[in-house]
């Protein structure tokens, strides 16, 4: 079994920053790839970002590409998303997702752990 929590959420003004963190326990962190999604109102859950096992390879959405910034710390167990430059259309929570192998993956599917969620509100 695995725990994922987040922290770092909160309301900020577009063009701000946000860093979030996940804090994991249960396995080998350092052996899975590590992913952030989120889930706007009335949407669905979306791909953000994600790491490899060792932080070598990154993978981003578009639409958050050259804002975003996701990290991994294996020694403590933690993998952040730096988020800066933040718009209205990033309101949404935030799930920190634990992979089901060592690539990335964008796919849901590829993710067998979830965080309950933190909550990113970006006024205009």
């Amino acid at each position: 079994q695995v725990q994922l929590v987040e922290s770092g959420g909160g309301l900020m003004q577009a063009g701000g920053s946000l860093r979030l963190s996940c804090a994991a326990s249960g396995r080998t962190f350092s052996m899975y790839a590590m992913g952030w999604f989120r889930r706007a109102p009335g949407k669905e859950r979306v791909f953000v970002a994600a790491i490899s096992w060792n932080g070598g390879s990154t993978y981003y959405a578009d639409n958050v590409k050259g804002r975003f910034t996701i990290s991994r710390d294996n020694a403590k167990n933690t993998v952040c998303l730096q988020m800066n430059s933040l718009k209205p259309e990033d309101t949404a929570v935030y799930h920190c997702a634990a992979g089901r192998g060592r690539v990335i993956t964008t796919l849901s599917d590829g993710y067998n752990y979830w965080g309950q969620g933190t909550q990113v509100t970006v006024s205009s």
